[in-house]
This record gives structure tokens, C-alpha cells and sequence, in this order.
């Protein structure tokens, strides 16, 4: 799925015509380079792909005093079909990711079980950074963000929590299990509830 696209032709059907340089700022302003896996560094190419492709077209082109003229793109109707195909196979979709993780603790080889103790230890470090951070911009962003908005800031602060969990029960596993033995993977068990505030 190309999450560039449903980036840029998401934010000219809700928002209007725009020029590239606007619809990379509002792409950057919820951060979704970070956790959306968007390049947006790659929109302003996209726009070119998507108007070759007929999704959107150049409404205008205008220009504020010394800054370079810009070219103003505005959604077509096919652009919008095309959204409404991207949207729905993206909230279809069960993977949220590829799992590197999952495959380096199967398939990592023989590794002295203190090595992957002390891998999970800082990972989890770093999760915990980045919980803080996505807390942080939630509550910097709060009252300009949308309730939808609100809620994807949301789901990502319950997935960090439950990786959190996640690394607790894995490390516990760890220290209980004797050298030689792999991890083994742990039984299906529904996730507790997240509220907001745990979070």
C-alpha cells in the first residue's frame, strides 16, 4: 500500500487545494513520518505521480512575495475514488508491520541469553522514550487536533504501552528459563485494557 498516497490525496479531498509545501506541513505536524510510516520527505514526488496519474490536477499556480511560485494541486474525482480504495484496504489491514523483532528472537541463532536480556533492556528504553514523546505531543497538540486525530495519537500511545507489557513478560521469560533453552513464544492472551490516563 502506498501510504504517500493516501497522505497527500487525504489531506486535498478534506482540506481543499493546496500547494506541496502546505500538505507537507500538515503531514508533519501529527508527526506521521514517525509512526505512519510515511515519507514525508517523498511528498512533494508523489504529487508529480499523482497528477500524471490523472488524481489530481493543478488548480493554479501562485506566489507570496520572494518565495518560489508554487504550483496549487486540487483532488479530481478519480482521486477521490482512489482514496476511498486506499482508505478502506488501509483499515482493513491486520499487519501493522513487519515483525524484525518476532524473527531475531526465532531465528537469531545461538546467542548467550544475557546478550538479548541486555538487546530487549535497551529497546525497551527506548520505547519508553517514545511513549513519553507521543504523550508529549498529544498533550502540545491537544486542542488543535481533531477527535480523529485525538484518537490516532491514542492508538499509538495503547500499541507502545502493550509493547511495554510485552517486553516485561518476554525478559521475565528470560530470566526464568535456563541458557540453552530459545524463547519460546508465549500463549495468546487478550491484552489488558489501556485507558487514557494509564497511558
Amino acid at each position: 500500500m502506498n501510504l504517500n498516497r493516501l497522505v497527500a490525496l487525504g489531506i486535498l479531498s478534506s482540506e481543499g487545494p493546496l500547494h506541496g509545501h502546505a500538505i507537507r506541513r500538515r503531514a508533519e505536524k501529527v508527526s506521521v513520518e514517525r509512526w505512519g510510516g510515511v515519507s514525508v520527505g517523498a511528498l512533494h514526488r508523489e504529487l508529480h505521480l499523482l497528477e500524471r496519474d490523472g488524481l489530481i490536477a493543478v488548480v493554479r499556480c501562485e506566489q507570496a512575495g520572494r518565495r518560489p511560485l508554487r504550483t496549487v494541486y486540487g483532488i479530481t474525482p478519480e482521486g477521490e475514488r482512489e482514496l476511498a480504495i486506499l482508505r478502506e484496504s488501509a483499515l482493513r489491514d491486520l499487519r501493522s508491520q513487519p515483525d524484525p523483532v518476532g524473527v531475531g528472537l526465532l531465528f537469531g541463532g545461538r546467542v548467550d541469553p544475557r546478550e538479548t536480556t541486555e538487546l530487549l533492556r535497551l529497546r525497551e528504553q527506548r520505547i519508553r522514550a517514545e511513549l513519553e514523546q507521543v504523550i508529549s505531543e498529544r498533550t502540545r497538540l491537544a486542542e488543535s487536533l481533531s477527535p480523529m486525530a485525538l484518537a490516532v495519537f491514542h492508538r499509538q500511545e495503547t500499541l507502545l504501552a502493550a509493547e511495554l507489557r510485552w517486553h516485561e513478560d518476554a525478559l521475565g521469560l528470560l530470566a526464568r528459563d535456563a541458557p540453552s533453552q530459545a524463547l519460546v513464544p508465549m500463549a495468546h492472551t487478550p491484552a489488558p485494557e489501556v485507558s487514557s490516563q494509564e497511558v
